[in-house]
């Protein structure tokens, strides 16, 4: 069985999280984003903090989008933020297949990386076989 990295806006993590919970439960292999929202402890840090977290954050991804077969781009209704679009353009570089959940991206040079939309595990599934 293939890997699958999931990449999404933060807004939908519940979302993103129960799809990739029924992926697993099917066997696959699935690397998550760390998602992160805001919150007192967030806004009390300085900005170099946030900065440093960030940058973490963001080669930790990279890091999960290298070591999968596949990207699967989480865009509820289309929507695709600055960092799934990063990621989404290094999923592309290294030649990664794309698939996302919505075809609604108003973004052109976005949707047509998008290889098909996918809206169920179980048909992602049989794309990784």
């Amino acid at each position: 069985m293939k890997s699958v990295v999931i990449c999404g806006s933060g807004r939908f993590k519940s979302e993103a999280r129960k799809f990739a919970a029924q992926l697993k439960k099917l066997g696959v292999v699935v690397f998550e984003p760390y998602f992160h929202r805001g919150g007192d402890e967030w806004n009390k840090l300085p900005q170099q903090y946030k900065d440093f977290i960030a940058l973490g954050l963001t080669h930790d991804h990279f890091y999960k989008i290298k070591m999968a077969d596949v990207v699967f781009i989480y865009n509820k209704g289309g929507y695709v933020g600055n960092s799934t679009t990063l990621e989404l353009g290094y999923s592309m570089a290294l030649g990664k297949p794309i698939y996302a959940f919505s075809d609604k991206d108003e973004e052109l040079c976005r949707r047509v990386l998008v290889r098909e939309v996918i809206t169920a595990p179980k048909e992602l599934i049989k794309r990784l076989k």
